[in-house]
């Protein structure tokens, strides 16, 4: 056999791998240069074809973590900027709207409730005795259109308005004291023995019976007119500069139906006096006389318009 025929053989290297065997250990050189800590490219790329829904779809979306981020910065990067879809600002839309129709409820029922606790009885007297103050209301505005009437239709419009004028000005001196007046009403009566009564509860008793519809008062010889005022004096309690002593003795012209409900009503001046522990007591009458007068103050520097 000559040379030629004998089949040369080609010198053989080391035998390779096969390509898997070369890929594992290819990703196990890589892992073993990744540092500590940190995740090798191989473990964070996800395998093709592994989507959400199998093989064939499209992978999912992930953000490529950056180098020498810790677990805390990238469970961060995933969770902000939240991804909010448009169902849920709906639900946020309307759980906001809920939450402040039921706090608003709520308010309005407590500002609602001051009265909640009375009784029935306190009830209806408060009613009535709002009854009342509107029955001297519309009493009012008659006897002015009354008198409108009257000037109208007089013969004699200026005798009538000298009548009317007359009249007023007997009314106004009874509200300004320096005209004394009678008529039906109640005597309020206060006794503190301990002397806790002090001048503002004086003054809210005296504010209550005008509220009533109180015509003319008169405390303790002193007449009460719209410059009025309460004081402490030196361990008393003195009305416009002049001290005054115990028991303190309200004499009240007006409705007594109006007035006496006024001052039993739940929290008002009988409750709050009797807290003080004094003595309260109220007394109707067919006929009280106001009969302390107030002089007669001119002005220094008002004068009427008409002149």
């Amino acid at each position: 056999m000559s040379t030629n025929d004998i089949p040369s053989e080609e010198p053989k290297g080391p035998e390779q791998p096969p390509r898997d065997e070369r890929a594992q250990q290819h990703d196990e050189v890589r892992g073993a240069a990744t540092p500590p800590g940190e995740e090798s490219p191989a473990q964070s790329e996800p395998p093709a074809g592994a989507g959400a829904g199998g093989p064939g779809e499209e992978p999912v979306a992930q953000a490529a973590p950056q180098p020498g981020q810790t677990g805390r910065q990238r469970l961060a990067a995933g969770l902000w900027p939240p991804r909010v879809s448009r169902a849920q600002l709906i639900v946020a839309l309307l759980l906001f709207v809920l939450g402040l129709g039921l706090a608003i409820q709520v308010r309005s029922n407590s500002d609602s409730s001051a009265l909640r606790g009375a009784r029935q009885e306190d009830l209806v007297r408060i009613l009535d005795e709002l009854d009342g103050r509107t029955k001297r209301l519309e009493d009012e505005k008659q006897q002015l259109e009354a008198q409108r009437r009257e000037l109208e239709s007089s013969s004699n419009q200026a005798e009538e308005a000298r009548k009317q004028t007359v009249e007023k000005e007997r009314q106004l001196g009874i509200l300004a004291g320096t005209v004394a007046a009678q008529g039906p009403g109640i005597t309020l009566r206060i006794t503190d023995p301990r002397g806790q009564v002090q001048s503002d509860q004086l003054l809210d008793t005296l504010q209550e019976l005008r509220a009533a519809g109180a015509e003319a008062i008169q405390v303790n010889g002193v007449r009460m007119v719209a410059g009025s005022y309460f004081s402490d004096e030196g361990g008393g309690i003195g009305i416009d500069g002049k001290k005054i002593t115990q028991p303190y003795e309200f004499k009240v012209i007006g409705k007594p139906q109006d007035l006496e409900p006024a001052l039993n009503i739940p929290g008002g001046v009988v409750q709050t006096l009797e807290k003080e522990q004094a003595t309260v007591a109220v007394t109707r009458s067919a006929k009280i006389v106001v009969d302390a007068l107030r002089a007669a103050k001119q002005p220094d520097y008002a004068r009427s318009s008409s002149q």
